[in-house]
């Protein structure tokens, strides 16, 4: 398998009838967190919020460990649950796992009435 897919190309039905295989599994991820710092590329201030994101990952445990690690690096803390779900692609498989269509909802909990 190539590095990358073309997304113009009709990679969904190369994947469908097994034209283009991959090992990774396609999956949705919400989870629970912090956001530690004002994230502004994905416009979410500080506080909790859940994290979105679609993952290309070879298990669910890979998954959530792409989510706590990806969070990482854009100031997300996971602090509850991970939610996994097994979700049509958008975007292709590439040569290895990877997430993308990272997005962020606030809400407020205790802590955050607590200093509001």
């Amino acid at each position: 398998m190539t590095d990358t897919v073309s997304e113009d190309s009709d990679w969904r039905l190369k994947l469908k009838y097994g034209r283009l295989k991959t090992p990774y599994s396609h999956f949705t991820i919400i989870a629970e967190g912090k956001v530690t710092a004002d994230v502004n590329e994905f416009g979410c201030a500080k506080g909790s919020a859940f994290m979105g994101m679609k993952t290309w990952a070879s298990s669910t445990d890979e998954a959530c460990d792409m989510a706590r690690s990806i969070g990482e690096q854009i100031a997300f803390e996971v602090t509850g649950r991970i939610q996994v779900y097994d979700t049509p692609p958008e975007k292709p498989p590439r040569a290895n796992p990877f997430g993308y269509d990272i997005k962020f909802t606030r809400f407020q909990d205790e802590d955050d009435k607590k200093t509001a």
